[in-house]
């Protein structure tokens, strides 16, 4: 709809103020980058990178000067004889993605560019498609189902689910305050732990029962009438023998990533857990651990999955 393949059924569509409902996708002036490249075979790269702008009947030495800076750009300099067949994944990626810089539009719209790459060089196109970012400072839309992608590329992330918006903010209001369940388990990784609660009590005296980890006070200014939640803790904030709310369970899984180890662990009701730690302990599959957390880093989400508020301020 933004690139005016498909009509819209309500709403404005309006871009750097200018409202493009009724313009083709033609006099948008914006580009796309798709995540097949789609880059002519019997081109060479300098051709691929020309062809849209002499559709356009620009001026062969605007056309020369256009292909020449997105080619120092993308440093791709070295390849602008070859053709598609003679290139890497990466270099096919970047000749696609010069061949939007080259129309100088006011909008970016990515279709999931980096999805055909391994993942080394996934990584190093996120940085580079960063830095492209600061240089051109030309807003880009970026569509992609990995969060991690979002989460370094992105200024602002709008996260969908079956059509409908879930939530807006910046990569750090997402990660700290999901408004849902569904976006408190879709960004971060490791994921964020879950916990099945009820609470007990009334008034001052209520209090969280959260199974294998028991009771504890819940937030005095929590408005009453939720009987049911779920407790959110991100693996992070999981300690061992550590934190105000304890319980014990066994290894499962130990993955050692050099600078950071994931424990998965099982407790004895048989939910999982996942925490993470900087430092250097070996655990062992089997093994007995004592975690814990505090209260002050929990996400309390209730019965639809919801982020309880307190007053105005969310929850943690």
């Amino acid at each position: 709809m933004i690139a005016g393949l498909e009509e819209i059924t309500d709403g404005t569509i309006a871009i750097n103020g200018r409202v493009v409902n009724d313009l083709p996708a033609s006099k948008r002036e914006l580009s796309m980058v798709f995540q097949s490249y789609a880059l002519y075979p019997h081109m060479t790269v300098r051709k691929n990178l020309a062809f849209g702008l002499q559709n356009l009947k620009m001026d062969r030495a605007e056309i020369e000067r256009r292909v020449d800076e997105a080619a120092r750009i993308l440093q791709i300099e070295p390849l602008l004889h070859r053709k598609p067949r003679q290139l890497s994944g990466g270099q096919k990626q970047r000749v696609a993605i010069g061949r939007s810089i080259v129309r100088e539009p006011q909008l970016f719209l990515f279709d999931e560019p980096l999805s055909n790459l391994d993942a080394e060089l996934r990584v190093q196109m996120r940085v580079e498609l960063a830095s492209l970012y600061e240089r051109l400072k030309t807003t880009m839309i970026y569509v992609t189902h990995d969060q991690v992608e979002a989460m370094t590329l992105a200024t602002r992330i709008v996260v969908l689910r079956a059509g409908r918006i879930e939530q807006v903010g910046t990569p750090e209001e997402l990660y700290t305050k999901p408004a849902n369940l569904f976006v408190a388990g879709f960004i971060g990784s490791p994921k964020i732990n879950m916990f099945d609660a009820t609470v007990t009590g009334t008034g001052a005296d209520r209090k969280l029962n959260l199974g294998d980890f028991g009771t504890y006070p819940l937030p005095p200014e929590l408005a009453e009438g939720h009987e049911r939640m779920t407790v959110c803790v991100r693996p992070e904030a999981i300690k061992l023998d550590s934190g105000s709310v304890q319980a014990e369970g066994r290894v499962r899984l130990v993955e050692y990533l050099g600078s950071e180890t994931i424990v998965h662990v099982d407790l004895p009701s048989g939910t999982p857990l996942i925490f993470q730690t900087h430092q250097m302990e070996k655990h062992r599959v089997g093994e007995v651990v004592r975690v814990g957390y505090d209260p002050a880093d929990q996400h309390l989400f209730d019965a639809d999955g919801q982020r309880l508020m307190l007053g105005e301020t969310l929850v943690a």
